[in-house]
């Protein structure tokens, strides 16, 4: 039976079911039965129906977190008081129209794949029933056992996959082993198969290249979350193979230390025992294998040596690249500048302003009307003098009268009032005179 997810298939459990899934059978027997033959025969129940099974199917598909599936794992999932869904067949065909949905085979065959081993089989048999796919589409109803991809859900574990790597040790080397890599995302990918499938789409992405070489398979992964990988070369290769010969030596020295400290000990049982002569060869084959691991030591810094110095090189070609970028992209940018030509410019500009001053100057000494330009010295002074009188305090001045005007007069009374005052001026006269001799008759009298 398929189950191409890993997990056993079998009914889906009642939270991850519709409410009506028990309540309502009249619903349910509409839903379980088989799609018209066209959906112009009643569009509204045709387009109700797809859409409760596609949300259903892709819900199950992402609640498993499996990526591949077939139409019989879900009859199986779906079934129901000993039925199962007659229409799921269309609905598998109509989800690999939309795209949510891929034929494994299509998939697999439209990657350059050949380092799979297993694969091998799909694509002798395969390539001509995956190029007719290709033109026709997928009209046809999936088989029960043939395994479909969840598209948005490989793409999901893909970027998974690619975020593991780069946040691990492995990810100091661009190139990693396979094998080390498997069991990094032991925890996205239940099955090896899987695996390939989330390899296949970052290399379908141009993310990661992977090659065999001497019957192991060795992964290239690209630098940087948004940058294409590059292909594997000598370089690569050598790298790897020095981290192998890294690790292989550690492993060695690793042993060796444990054989030297199992030496010791036997000699000191041995001269517990009275044992001098086991004793003394237990020794001499502790010094021995200590003097291997020395050895072992500076063929492990030579190594590690070796290896700084190339990531080293790395670094300075990515330096060198970013200086060589920077100098083609400066003299793009400079490629008409010369210093002649910014003399050139910056003179003209001078003359420029020059002639613009010169005919702000010419303007400014137009007359309005024919009137001559007032001297400057003239108001200036004019200037000071208004801030001169600015600075002096106010006079204070009675307040204005608040009186009322008397009303009009007659003539009459305008003749009266002049004759009173005509009279007043005499008596005024006469005050005056007398007041005037005073003065004498004393001044007399004083002498």
């Amino acid at each position: 039976m398929c189950s191409p997810g890993g997990a056993p298939p079998g009914p889906a459990p009642a939270g991850d079911l519709p409410p009506e899934w028990d309540s309502d059978d009249e619903r349910m027997a509409f839903l379980f039965s088989a799609f018209k033959q066209s959906r112009e025969v009643n569009s509204t129940e045709w387009d109700s129906k797809m859409a409760f099974w596609v949300g259903l199917v892709l819900a199950r598909g992402r609640r498993r977190g499996a990526v591949r599936t077939c139409l019989r794992e879900l009859q199986n999932g779906f079934e129901r008081r000993g039925s199962v869904p007659l229409g799921l067949g269309t609905v598998l065909r109509e989800l690999l129209r939309r795209g949510k949905l891929q034929r494994e085979s299509d998939f697999m065959a439209s990657v350059d794949s050949s380092w799979i081993s297993w694969g091998v089989g799909v694509f002798i048999l395969k390539p001509l029933k995956w190029t007719l796919s290709s033109v026709l589409g997928d009209s046809k109803i999936p088989e029960e056992e043939e395994v479909l991809i969840y598209v948005e859900l490989l793409q999901e574990k893909a970027e998974e996959v690619y975020r593991l790597y780069q946040n691990s040790a492995l990810s100091s080397h661009p190139v990693v082993a396979l094998s080390e890599l498997q069991s990094l995302c032991a925890s996205v990918c239940p099955d090896e198969r899987t695996f390939y499938l989330l390899l296949l789409q970052l290399q379908k992405e141009k993310r990661v290249t992977i090659l065999e070489q001497n019957g192991e398979k060795i992964v290239k992964f690209a630098r940087g979350l948004h940058a294409k990988v590059s292909p594997m070369n000598d370089v690569d290769i050598g790298v790897y193979q020095l981290m192998q010969s890294e690790q292989l030596l550690s492993q060695k020295v690793e042993s060796l230390s444990q054989e030297a400290e199992k030496c010791k000990e036997d000699a000191r049982s041995a001269c517990r025992a009275g044992k001098k002569q086991l004793a003394l060869r237990c020794l001499k084959s502790k010094r021995r294998t200590e003097r291997r691991i020395e050895e072992l030591h500076s063929k492990l810094d030579a190594v590690q040596g070796i290896l700084d110095r190339i990531y080293a090189s790395q670094t300075d070609q990515m330096v060198f690249n970013a200086y060589q970028a920077g100098v083609g992209a400066l003299k793009l940018s400079m490629k008409d500048v010369t210093v002649e030509r910014a003399e050139n410019l910056v003179d003209q500009i001078q003359e420029l302003c020059d002639t613009q001053d010169e005919v702000a100057q010419t303007l400014a000494g137009v007359g309005i009307n024919g009137l001559a330009e007032m001297d400057t010295e003239e108001l200036e002074k004019e200037l000071d003098s208004l801030l001169q009188d600015s600075t002096k305090e106010p006079v204070d001045l009675p307040p204005a009268p608040h009186k009322v005007l008397n009303p009009p007069i007659s003539d009459a009374e305008l003749e009266a009032e002049l004759e009173k005052l005509t009279v007043c001026d005499g008596d005024l006269a006469q005050k005056a005179a007398s007041a005037s001799s005073e003065p004498k008759t004393a001044l007399g009298l004083n002498l």
